[in-house]
C-alpha cells in the first residue's frame, strides 16, 4: 500500500441559475439599449431594402445576432446583475465582436487569456465567477475550474455542443476525428478537447483548406510521406497521432462557422479517398455540423446577389469583427462577385473615396482608394450583411454613414415611409 499523499477530490463546481425571470427582465431591456437599431427594423419592414432619391441600401434577410450569440450576451449580462459585487472573469472573449467585448469589460467583467492558461488562473478563489464564452473551452480549461469550485457560468452555443457530442462518440468507437476547421480558433481548440474523449486517449488531426483535404486524402490512399505530414500539421492533431494508425478509421466533424459549400466538398473528397484504399465507406463517417445560423447567413447572401428578380449590387459591405469566422466566410463569398469591403464599423467608411478594410488575402487592415465607385450623381445599390456576432446598431451605423456620404441625413432615413 502506498503511503504517498492522495490527492484532493476535484471540487464541484456551483451552479447558479442566472436567467431568472426578474434578471432577464432587466437584461432584455439593457441589451436591446445597447444594440437595437429602429432603423434596420424599418428596413426589414420594408422586404429589406429602401431607396431615397438615387440610393438603394439592401440588407440581407439574415444576418446579425443568432440565437447561441443572443444567449451567451443575456447571459454574460445577467451574471453581472446575480453577482453586482464579485469577481468576474471570461475566459477569452464572449463573441467575435469588439463593441460587445468593450461593452463587457465596462461592466468589470475581465478577460482571461484562453490560448492557455496562465497566471492569471492562480488568482481565481471560489468565491469568484467565470464566463465560459460562446465557444465554449477545452477540457484543461474546464478542469482547473472544477478544481477551483469557482462560480462557473457556461455560454456554449448548444450548435458547437453538439459536434462535441459527435467526436466523443468517434472517440469512443475508436475513430479519428479530422476537423475542419482553424487550429487556433478557439472553438476547434475546445472542440479538439472533447475528440480525445473521456479517457483523453482519442485522436484528432485538424485541416483547414481542400487543399489540406487532398493532401490528406493522398496519405489515406498510400501515397504519402509520415514525417512531411506530421510536419505539415504540426500543432494541429493529438499527442501521440499516428498517420499510419489513427487514419485508418476516420470521421469528419468541423468548426461550426466554416464555409458550408467548403465543409461539404472537404468531406466528399475525405470519405472518396477511403472508399479508393478500402472498395466502401464503412471506416468513414460524416455527420453536419455547420450550424444552421451560418448556413442561413450564407444562404441569404447568395440571394442577395442573385440578380434574376433585382438589380446588382454595386457594392457589399460586411460588418463584424475581423476575428470572426462565420463574417470572414461571407466576406469570401462577396469578392468573388462584386466590390467587398470588409468592416469594423461606420468609421471605416472615411469617404466618399477611401475605406478602410480587411484585406483577407494579407490578413491585415489596409485602406483602399475607389474613385467613383460612390460618386453621389450616380445610382448605386449598397448591400449590407453581418455575421452572427454583429449587433444591429452597428448595422445601423454603417446603413447612416453610407447614406450620409451620398447627401441623405440621418433625419431623412429616419423619417423614410
Amino acid at each position: 500500500m502506498s503511503d504517498s499523499p492522495s490527492k484532493p477530490a476535484p471540487q464541484k463546481r456551483k451552479r447558479v441559475n442566472v436567467r431568472r425571470p426578474d434578471v432577464m427582465a432587466l437584461v432584455q431591456a439593457e441589451v436591446e439599449q445597447h444594440y437595437r437599431s429602429n432603423i434596420v427594423e424599418k428596413i426589414r419592414s420594408h422586404g429589406g431594402e429602401i431607396t431615397i432619391g438615387n440610393t438603394t441600401v439592401r440588407l440581407a434577410k439574415q444576418f446579425g445576432f443568432c440565437y447561441g450569440v443572443e444567449r451567451a450576451i443575456d447571459l454574460a449580462y445577467a451574471t453581472r446583475k446575480v453577482f453586482p459585487d464579485q469577481r468576474i472573469f471570461l475566459i477569452g472573449e464572449i463573441i467575435h465582436n469588439p463593441e460587445v467585448n468593450t461593452q463587457l469589460r465596462d461592466m468589470g467583467i475581465v478577460s482571461l487569456p484562453w490560448r492557455q492558461m496562465s497566471e492569471e488562473y492562480d488568482d481565481i478563489n471560489d468565491e469568484d465567477v467565470v464566463i465560459v464564452p460562446a465557444f465554449g473551452a477545452p477540457m484543461s480549461f474546464m478542469d482547473r475550474l472544477g478544481e477551483i469550485g469557482c462560480h462557473v457560468i457556461d455560454t456554449t452555443c448548444g450548435d458547437v455542443m453538439k459536434v462535441w457530442r459527435r467526436v466523443r462518440d468517434y472517440a469512443k468507437k475508436e475513430v479519428t476525428s479530422i476537423i475542419h476547421g482553424k487550429a487556433d480558433h478557439e472553438e476547434t481548440r475546445a472542440t479538439a478537447s472533447r475528440a480525445l474523449g473521456t479517457e483523453r486517449n482519442g485522436h484528432f488531426l485538424i485541416i483547414l483548406s481542400l487543399a489540406d483535404a487532398d493532401y490528406v486524402g493522398d496519405y489515406i490512399r498510400g501515397r504519402g510521406d509520415r514525417d512531411d505530414l506530421l510536419k505539415k500539421f504540426n500543432g494541429a492533431y493529438s499527442e501521440g497521432f499516428d498517420p499510419d494508425l489513427h487514419l485508418q478509421y476516420v470521421g469528419v466533424a468541423n468548426q461550426t462557422t466554416m464555409l458550408q459549400s467548403e465543409t461539404e466538398e472537404l468531406q466528399n473528397r475525405i470519405r472518396k479517398a477511403v472508399v479508393d484504399r478500402d472498395g466502401s465507406e464503412e471506416n468513414y463517417h460524416v455527420f453536419d455540423t455547420i450550424c444552421g445560423a451560418t448556413q442561413e447567413r450564407q444562404n441569404a447572401l447568395f440571394q442577395m446577389l442573385d440578380t434574376k428578380e433585382q438589380k446588382p449590387m454595386d457594392l457589399l459591405l460586411v460588418v463584424g469583427g475581423y476575428n470572426s469566422s462565420n463574417t470572414t466566410h461571407l466576406a469570401e463569398i462577396g469578392e468573388e462577385n462584386l466590390p467587398t469591403f470588409f468592416i469594423r464599423n461606420a468609421q471605416c467608411l472615411e469617404s466618399l473615396e477611401r475605406i478602410i478594410h480587411y484585406d483577407l488575402e494579407h490578413k491585415a487592415e489596409i485602406k483602399s482608394d475607389y474613385p467613383g465607385l460612390m460618386l453621389k450623381d450616380k445610382p448605386i445599390v449598397i448591400g449590407v450583411t453581418a455575421g452572427a456576432s454583429c449587433p444591429n446598431n452597428l448595422i445601423e451605423s454603417t446603413i447612416i454613414r453610407s447614406m450620409e456620404l451620398r447627401g441623405i441625413s440621418k433625419d431623412e432615413l429616419a423619417a423614410f415611409e
